[in-house]
């Protein structure tokens, strides 16, 4: 290509967009093309406000939709350089204005910064001919001011650079008129200034120069033959010099654009007219020309994305032996149809969102595209489902996956997201793309038992490790956080509530128990003697392995019995859950009810007999006493009588037993109730007084049996 300056002309436009959580930066640069591997773009850094000892650990890299790598960024200085050769006319083939979008990313906290680098043009090409040579036969008849034209030069380069004038080498008979501007791109005519003469000189050779705009300027040539000929004085015109025409895109082929009309003044053979296209039009594989009624068809594919006008060239040519013709120029503009489906593109996503993620965390970035446009180019995405997440629009087609509602893993690991993208056009088109979400774990669940109280039931004189009860706890939640360990903890030891005279071993739970830490297997520590208490509450708490840890506890209580018969009778004699109303339940309430009618009318006899006696008459009885002693019995006491009530706790068997006072009256009464539900009564009445019945006095005996009972 030559040697070139190698520079950068750069310009920075930076646009700062927010107003969401994730923030959008627009940075714009400008380079030439062919610069340099490694020219300086621009300090990417600065112009975003990054720290530049960041870029590292936040991952800062560019990302581009071609995938190709023009650009790269120097995470140890922020600059931006070239890293691929950038050659416009490869970029933008059919565009006068070049851009390369880029799209850099930065993690912890993710953000996402457009970035558009406009290639400028250099003058790389020169102009071209698509022939070499182009004859022309041209009667001597031709008058002074006859145009023909001439094939035009190509410059894939843009603006300045392209072709910008032609130029003839000198002779007499023909000059060079350059016409340009407006919609027109630049051609030339050869226009005829002197009188052709056959017989002086049959064929002029000529040399046809193509310039274009650049610094210096490149050019290219071709050699022009005109051979002179005689008869036809009379050329074709068009009937316009400019046809204009609109057509649809993904027009079938066949169907008709336009049709030229063209007259001649010669008659017969020379005025007989042939239309044909400038057969060096780049364009001449998509239209044809019908040769006799000037109809321009369509011969290719119509594709308003690849190209969105046409501009090709018409010839009018007699049949006259020394032929002459006319040009026009033919416009056709392509309208677009809405047949591209939007394009949805995952730019980034994060691997996983935390289960207690808050509201408005960033999941993922997407973009939107339609390659139509207009109405046709404008799509609008949205989420399929009920799912706690939303799609919020970032920057025009930029759009932010986030969480909108609480997140629990244990019941929805993964979230398959749908996201449909639909256009605006008529008949609108719509796409959808689904990906995976993973909801990760965190410590949000306890431990748990499946009952809060378990009772264990162990033998005495067991061997020493025995494995009395295993317990199993679950934790929903995953790895670390769900790996669970048990442990026993310190408890107050319970009072039982027996009448004995042998010491009891007061021993706590620590010391006669353990557990397994990771098994749950609660083992003895020592053989269980009948020295031991019947009872022994323990609580174990589990943990989970989480940060931080979380966990629960249970209540085991450990009874111990002598033989497998005493656990069968345990069970027997223990109060079941029933969901209904139980015979045993309508016994109950019917010996309350007795018991309750009893003391009613007891009391009232009391009553009765008190008010009808002289304050005299009870001086033999006192006020009844009931004291509690430390073995765990009452005292039922009056001046001549003393009953004394003991429960034992180690079983669940209640005995009534009444003791005779120390020196008892001879009308003193002895009363015993025994577990074999036996009732014996002694009693020696008064010879002389009245002496109240003796159940009002045994009622408030029996009255904590009865509670104790229900």
């Amino acid at each position: 290509m030559g040697t070139r300056t190698e520079c950068a002309l750069i310009a920075v436009c930076v646009i700062f967009l927010s107003g969401m959580d994730t923030a959008m930066t627009q940075v714009a640069y400008s380079v030439s093309e062919e610069v340099n591997t490694g020219t300086f773009v621009g300090n990417i850094a600065k112009d975003l406000n990054l720290n530049v000892q960041d870029l590292e650990s936040r991952m800062f890299h560019i990302v581009t939709a071609s995938g190709k790598k023009y650009f790269e960024v120097n995470l140890k200085t922020g600059v931006l350089f070239v890293n691929q050769r950038l050659d416009r006319e490869a970029l933008c083939p059919a565009s006068s204005q070049c851009s390369v979008n880029l799209e850099a990313i930065a993690n912890d906290p993710l953000n996402l910064f457009r970035i558009e680098v406009h290639i400028m043009d250099v003058n790389d090409n020169a102009p071209l001919f698509r022939v070499k040579s182009k004859h022309f036969n041209i009667s001597e008849l031709a008058t002074v001011g006859d145009r023909f034209q001439l094939p035009r030069a190509s410059d894939p380069d843009v603006g300045s650079n392209s072709v910008r004038s032609y130029k003839l080498s000198p002779n007499e008979h023909f000059s060079l008129d350059v016409q340009s501007g407006g919609q027109q791109s630049v051609s030339a005519e050869l226009v005829l200034q002197k009188a052709l003469d056959r017989e002086k000189q049959s064929v002029i050779h000529l040399i046809l120069t193509a310039v274009d705009g650049g610094k210096p300027p490149r050019s290219g040539t071709m050699q022009i033959v005109v051979n002179v000929q005689d008869a036809n004085d009379n050329a074709p015109v068009f009937s316009k010099l400019l046809y204009k025409a609109r057509i649809i895109e993904n027009t079938a082929i066949g169907t008709l654009v336009i049709k030229l009309n063209a007259t001649d003044a010669d008659e017969g053979v020379n005025s007989q007219i042939m239309y044909s296209l400038d057969s060096d039009e780049k364009y001449s594989g998509v239209f044809s020309i019908d040769a006799e009624s000037g109809e321009i068809t369509v011969q290719g594919a119509i594709d308003f994305e690849t190209q969105n006008a046409y501009e090709i060239h018409a010839q009018a040519k007699d049949k006259g032996l020394n032929a002459r013709s006319a040009h026009c120029k033919v416009l056709i503009e392509v309208i677009d149809v809405n047949d591209n489906a939007p394009e949805i593109s995952l730019t980034s996503q994060i691997n996983a969102v935390m289960e207690d993620a808050k509201k408005g965390t960033t999941v993922a970035l997407i973009t939107i595209s339609d390659k139509d446009s207009g109405k046709n180019g404008i799509a609008h995405g949205k989420l399929v489902a009920e799912i706690p997440f939303k799609l919020e629009i970032s920057y025009k087609t930029y759009y932010s996956l986030v969480v909108d509602g609480p997140l629990d893993r244990e019941r929805e690991a993964q979230y398959n997201v749908i996201i449909t993208a639909t256009d605006e056009g008529t008949p609108s088109l719509s796409s959808t793309r689904v990906f995976a979400v993973q909801v990760s774990d965190v410590n949000d669940n306890a431990p748990r038992f499946p009952s809060h109280v378990v009772n264990v039931y162990v033998k005495e004189n067991g061997p020493k490790g025995q494995v009395i009860h295993t317990l199993s706890a679950t934790d929903p939640d995953l790895g670390q956080n769900s790996k669970i360990s048990y442990e026993l903890l310190d408890s107050p030891h319970k009072t039982s509530q027996v009448f004995s005279a042998v010491s009891i071993n007061a021993d706590n739970g620590n010391n006669l128990f353990r557990i397994g830490s990771s098994s749950g297997e609660i083992r003895t520590k020592r053989r269980m003697s009948d020295n031991d208490l019947k009872t022994h509450p323990l609580v174990i708490v589990v943990s989970d392995s989480g940060e931080p840890s979380l966990s629960a506890t249970v209540s085991v209580d450990v009874v111990v019995v002598e033989s497998t018969g005493d656990i069968q009778t345990q069970f027997k004699r223990a109060p079941i859950k029933e969901e209904s109303f139980s015979d045993l339940n309508l016994y109950l309430l019917i010996a309350i009810v007795s018991v309750s009618v009893i003391f009613l009318l007891s009391l009232i006899s009391l009553i009765a007999v008190k008010c009808c006696r002289t304050d005299g008459s009870f001086s033999r009885y006192s006020a009844p006493v009931i004291t509690t002693h430390p073995d765990g019995s009452w005292s039922y006491s009056k001046s001549t009588q003393q009953y004394d009530v003991c429960f034992s706790s180690d079983t669940l068997k209640s005995d009534v037993v009444v003791f005779p006072a120390p020196f008892p009256p001879a009308d003193a009464e002895l009363i015993s109730i025994n577990g074999g539900d036996t009732f014996t009564r002694t009693q020696t009445l008064p010879n002389t007084e009245k002496v109240r019945p003796v159940f009002i006095d045994l009622l408030w005996c029996l009255l904590p049996v009865l509670f104790r009972m229900a």
